[in-house]
C-alpha cells in the first residue's frame, strides 16, 4: 500500500458496516470495526459477533477490542483466529486510546496507558492465540499525571506490533483542542521503521497536509472529519479541496446508498432510526440547511426520506 495511505477510525455507534463501506467507495484505504468488547468476543455473545461481520468490499479491515483481561483477549484472539477465512479480519486493533467514561469506568481504554505491564500481558496474550497483525490506538497522554505517548511506548513492547495510531490530544481534552504533533513525531522516531498512523483534528485537506508535513507519519485516520463528509479521503488524495464537497444532488445520491445498506444491515426500522444522525451531518451548512434537518431527524422510512430528497431538488431546481 503506498504512504500516506488513510484509515477510517473506528467509531462507537457509528462505524459499522455501512458506514465502512461508503467510506471505502469515497477513498478509505483501511476501515476500522467499532469497538468490540473482548470480553463479549471471547464468550461468543451474539450482539457481539454481529459486530464484527463485515462485507468483503470492507477489506482491509482492523478489528478493534477494548477491554482489561489479557486472559480474555486471548480468548477473543483464539475466537477470531477459528473463524472462516471469508469471516476473518485483516488484523486486530488494541484500543488504548478511548477517552469515554464509561470505557474509563472498567479500566479499558486510555485508562490502560496507566499500566504498561498489563498491556505487555494483553500484547502477549493476542499475539499466543493469532498470527493476524496487531496494532495499538493510544492518545497523547494523560497531562495531569504526566503520562506521555512517548514514554509509555517506551515501556512497552512496540517491536511485537505492526502499527501504533496515535491520536494526537490529552485524556483531559477529550476530542476538541489542539494536537500536539510533537508527541505523535516523537512515536515515530522511537520506532523507526513500524508503521505510525496520525489521529485528531484532520477536517480538510489542509489540516492533513499539516499532520503529515509535522509528524512524519505513514498514514492518516480520520474520524471526526469522516460524519457527513466521507469523501474526505477522496478530497485529501486528489490534494485539490477545490472541488469538495460534492454538488448537492451528489451529497443525496451518497446518503440515498448510505440508507440503503443500513436498511440492509439492521432492518428499516431500526436503520432509519440509527441513520438519521449520518443525515443530519450530511445536510448541514448549506442553504436551507435548517429546515430540511428538521424533517430528517424526524424522517421514519426510506420512501419518505426520497420524498423529502425529491422535494429538495425541485426547490433547488436540481432535478
Amino acid at each position: 500500500m503506498s504512504k500516506p495511505f488513510f484509515c477510517l477510525a473506528p467509531l462507537a455507534g457509528i462505524s459499522d458496516s455501512a458506514f465502512r463501506q461508503i467510506c471505502k467507495e469515497c477513498g478509505a484505504d483501511i476501515v476500522l470495526t467499532e469497538m468490540v468488547s473482548a470480553e463479549g468476543l471471547s464468550r461468543k455473545q451474539p450482539k457481539t459477533l454481529d459486530l464484527i461481520r463485515f462485507s468483503p468490499k470492507e477489506r482491509p479491515i482492523i478489528l478493534q477490542l477494548f477491554g482489561k483481561n489479557p486472559e480474555s483477549f486471548g480468548r477473543a484472539a483464539e475466537v477470531i483466529e477459528n473463524l472462516l477465512p471469508q469471516e476473518k479480519p485483516d488484523g486486530i486493533d488494541l484500543n488504548l486510546g478511548c477517552p469515554s467514561r464509561k470505557v474509563k469506568s472498567h479500566g479499558s481504554g486510555i485508562t490502560l496507558m496507566r499500566d504498561p505491564d498489563l498491556v505487555n500481558k494483553i500484547i502477549a496474550a493476542i499475539n499466543t492465540n493469532t498470527d493476524l497483525p496487531l496494532s495499538i490506538k493510544i492518545r497523547a497522554g494523560i497531562k495531569k499525571e504526566k503520562i506521555t505517548a512517548s514514554k509509555f511506548i517506551s515501556q512497552i513492547n512496540w517491536r511485537k506490533l505492526t502499527a501504533i495510531s496515535v491520536h494526537g490530544r490529552y485524556l483531559e481534552q477529550g476530542f476538541s483542542g489542539a494536537v500536539d504533533y510533537l508527541e505523535i513525531k516523537k512515536i515515530k522516531e522511537i520506532v523507526g521503521n513500524k508503521i505510525v498512523i496520525g489521529n485528531g483534528g484532520i477536517k480538510d485537506l489542509k489540516s492533513a497536509k499539516i499532520m503529515l508535513e509535522k509528524t512524519k507519519v505513514d498514514g492518516l485516520m480520520i474520524g471526526q472529519g469522516a460524519l457527513g463528509r466521507p469523501w474526505i479521503f477522496e478530497e485529501i488524495k486528489k490534494a485539490s479541496a477545490e472541488v469538495f464537497p460534492p454538488p448537492l444532488l451528489n451529497i443525496i445520491k451518497i446518503a440515498l446508498k448510505h440508507t440503503h445498506l443500513i436498511i440492509k444491515l439492521k432492518g428499516e426500522e431500526k436503520g432509519m432510526r440509527e441513520m438519521r444522525k449520518h443525515l443530519l451531518w450530511y445536510f448541514r451548512g448549506f442553504t436551507q440547511a435548517k429546515k430540511i434537518r428538521q424533517e430528517l431527524v424526524r424522517v421514519q422510512s426510506l420512501n419518505e426520506l426520497k420524498g423529502i430528497f425529491g422535494k429538495l431538488n425541485a426547490d433547488l431546481s436540481l432535478s
